[in-house]
């Protein structure tokens, strides 16, 4: 039986906000080229200070 393979992130895309996805939305192409593992999150220190 074959294994699931866990695979962690080795870039983060960060955004302060959706509206920046249109400009990183390019990075996340590239990274997927070139088989990067990444995770894309939208934070901002005033909206969202917890994280």
């Amino acid at each position: 039986m074959a294994q699931k393979k866990e695979y962690l992130p080795q870039v983060g895309v960060i955004m302060g906000s959706t509206s920046d996805w249109e400009t990183m939305k390019e990075t996340c192409e590239v990274l997927d080229e070139l088989g990067v593992c990444y995770e894309k999150r939208v934070v901002s220190a005033h909206r969202t200070p917890e994280r």
